[in-house]
């Protein structure tokens, strides 16, 4: 917290960040960071090396593996990468597995499906003979 005056009196502000994001979108960032050091740690993988492998300084991957909301999603995919998790981040938001998008959908469908007008007509009965 940042403290501010106003008036004479001292007041707590929120720092931008904090007011930025919702509590479990920094929660979740937090998280990810921690996974991706834990992953860097298991493959023992020093942070300069795989701060080259993901194109990125070691200051970017130290805000990575904080759970920084400020760093570009490009560098937290690179990491991924250079991590060999990159595929997890390509089912992240996979419409198979949106279940309020699905449900949506399900409400818009027409409970009653017409056939078009040309299937409607009656076939010509005169047969010549």
């Amino acid at each position: 917290m940042v403290n501010a005056q106003l008036n004479g009196h001292k007041m707590a502000r929120k720092k931008y960040s904090e007011a930025k994001y919702p509590v479990p979108v920094r929660r979740a960032l937090r998280k990810l960071g921690q996974d991706l050091r834990d992953a860097r740690r298991r493959r023992r993988i020093p942070t300069d090396i795989l701060a080259e492998r993901a194109s990125i300084s070691r200051t970017t991957l130290s805000r990575i593996e904080k759970g920084a909301d400020g760093v570009a999603l490009g560098n937290y995919a690179n990491v991924l990468f250079a991590l060999g998790l990159i595929s997890r981040l390509e089912g992240l938001a996979d419409v198979r597995d949106d279940s309020v998008g699905l449900e949506l959908d399900e409400e818009q469908l027409p409970q009653r499906i017409r056939r078009p007008k040309s299937a409607h007509a009656k076939p010509d009965k005169t047969e010549t003979s």
